[in-house]
C-alpha cells in the first residue's frame, strides 16, 4: 500500500514537472513568436522607409529635372529670343515712316534677318524639347539618328537595330524611352571612351527589351543602385525615375568573356502610366 502511495506520488510529481515544461516550452515558444514578428515587423517598417526614402530621392531628381530644364529655357528665351526681338524692335519702331525709302527698306531687311533668327533659335528649343523625328516618325527613326550622328563624328562605331518594332508605340512612352536612351548614350560619351555603341530592340513575351553593349568604362547592377541611392548620379536617378513611370527594370552587367559592358532596359507590353488610362506600350 505504501508502495502504491509511492509510485503514485512520484507520477503526479512527473506529471506535474512534464506540465511545468511544457508550459515553459510552450512560453517560450511564443516569446520566440513574438520577438520573431516585431524583428519581422522592424524589417519591414525599415525597409518601408527605405523605400519611401528611395522614393523621394527620386521624386527629387524628377523634380530637378523639371527645374533644371524650366531654368535652361528660361535663359534661352531671355538671353537668346528676348535680346533678338528688341533688336528687331528697334528697327521697326514708329519713326520707321519718317525714314527714307533706302534706309526703310535697310531697317525691314535688317528686322526681318533678326526674326528669322529668332524663329530658328525658338525652332531649336522646340526640337530640344520633342525631336521631330521622334513626333513625325517614332522611336526607331528618333534612336537611329542619334546613332548616326555618332557614327558620322568617326570617333565611334555605332549599330541600332530595331527588330519588332511594327506599330508605334504611345507617344508619351516613346518620349520616355527615347530620353532613356538618350540619357544612356551621353554618359557613354562622357565617361565610357569606348570604341562602339551597340543598341538592339526585341519583343520577348510581354516584354519590350532594349539592349545597348559597349566596350568602355561601364557601371555594374551594384555601382549603378549605389549611384542612385547617392546625393550625385542625377543622369541616374532621372533614368530610373522614368522607367519608374513606365513600370520598367535596367541592368547593367560587364560581359565576362568578351569584357564588354552591357545595359538592358525591359518593359512590360502593356503599362498604366499614372494619370493615364491603361493603354499598350
Amino acid at each position: 500500500m505504501i508502495l502504491l502511495q509511492g509510485n503514485i506520488s512520484n507520477l503526479v510529481l512527473f506529471t506535474l514537472i512534464a506540465a511545468i515544461v511544457m508550459l515553459a516550452l510552450g512560453l517560450g515558444l511564443i516569446t520566440f513568436i513574438i520577438f520573431h514578428q516585431r524583428k519581422v515587423i522592424r524589417y519591414q517598417q525599415t525597409l518601408q522607409k527605405m523605400e519611401e526614402e528611395q522614393q523621394n530621392i527620386l521624386l527629387n531628381a524628377s523634380i530637378r529635372l523639371q527645374e533644371e530644364e524650366r531654368e535652361r529655357l528660361a535663359a534661352d528665351l531671355h538671353d537668346d529670343a528676348g535680346p533678338l526681338l528688341a533688336t528687331a524692335r528697334l528697327y521697326l519702331n514708329e519713326n520707321l515712316v519718317h525714314l527714307d525709302q533706302t534706309t526703310q527698306i535697310q531697317h525691314i531687311f535688317n528686322a526681318k534677318s533678326i526674326l528669322d533668327d529668332a524663329i530658328q533659335l525658338i525652332r531649336n528649343i522646340s526640337h530640344s524639347l520633342i525631336p521631330p523625328t521622334l513626333k513625325n516618325f517614332g522611336l526607331e527613326s528618333a534612336v537611329n539618328d542619334i546613332f548616326q550622328k555618332i557614327s558620322g563624328a568617326g570617333r565611334i562605331k555605332t549599330s541600332c537595330h530595331f527588330h519588332d518594332y511594327p506599330h508605334r508605340l504611345v507617344m508619351e512612352r516613346e518620349q520616355i524611352i527615347f530620353r532613356i536612351v538618350q540619357e544612356l548614350v551621353n554618359n557613354n560619351l562622357k565617361h565610357s571612351k569606348s570604341s562602339f555603341i551597340n543598341l538592339t530592340q526585341h519583343v520577348y513575351g510581354n516584354s519590350f527589351v532594349i539592349k545597348m553593349e559597349h566596350d568602355g568604362h561601364g557601371l555594374t547592377q551594384q555601382e549603378f543602385e549605389k549611384k542612385t541611392k547617392s546625393t550625385g548620379g542625377i543622369g541616374l536617378k532621372n533614368i530610373q525615375s522614368r522607367l519608374k513611370v513606365l513600370q520598367g527594370t535596367i541592368l547593367f552587367e560587364k560581359d565576362q568573356t568578351d569584357n564588354n559592358y552591357k545595359v538592358t532596359i525591359e518593359l512590360p507590353q502593356h503599362v498604366e502610366m499614372a494619370g493615364s488610362k491603361p493603354q499598350g506600350l
